[in-house]
């Protein structure tokens, strides 16, 4: 078995309130193993058979049934998540600044939202990873900015998300 990360969108902000041991609860019922919950915004570490893709299809099957909503999961083995964490290529704590990673599972969105570098603020940092955006923003422009405003689309919904560095230490410990 493999230790995996399962990022859930849009959980606790935005309209679909979920309680954790209930995700957990689905989760283990679901068939994965040692299923562990982090903070209240969709976080879920827990060991799975098969590829980070069959994973993901039968975590969205198995919320979907269990909650009744349209649920998008990104699934990362947890080495990479150390790695994406690892590479992160700002200063991680900048005063008055958030520092996020946006997962991407599709390489065409990824390119989209890339090339918002050109449209970035004054004190927004934007770079592309390997699967990932690196994204630094002032706290007061988070969604005012290029990257905010795009992520909000619903074309963007099944394909990204977005933590704070903060919340990637605390699913890696």
């Amino acid at each position: 078995m493999t230790r995996y990360a399962a990022f859930l969108r849009g959980v606790n902000v935005g309209g679909v309130s979920l309680k954790m041991a209930d995700v957990a609860a689905t989760l283990t019922d679901a068939g994965f193993k040692n299923v562990k919950t982090v903070l209240a915004s969709g976080n879920v570490v827990f060991d799975g058979s098969g590829t980070a893709v069959t994973v993901r299809t039968k975590a969205e099957a198995a919320l979907r049934n269990a909650f009744g909503y349209d649920a998008w999961v990104l699934v990362y083995e947890l080495d990479a998540v150390r790695t994406v964490a690892d590479g992160y290529p700002f200063e991680p704590e900048v005063a008055g600044h958030h520092s996020y990673v946006t997962f991407v599972s599709d390489p065409d969105i990824l390119d989209e939202l890339a090339a918002l570098v050109a449209d970035a603020g004054p004190e927004e940092k934007i770079h592309r990873g390997d699967g990932v955006l690196y994204w630094q923003v002032p706290k007061s422009s988070t969604l005012d900015s290029s990257i905010g405003k795009t992520m909000g689309k619903k074309r963007y919904k099944s394909s990204t998300t977005t933590r704070n560095l903060r919340t990637l230490a605390k699913v890696l410990t």
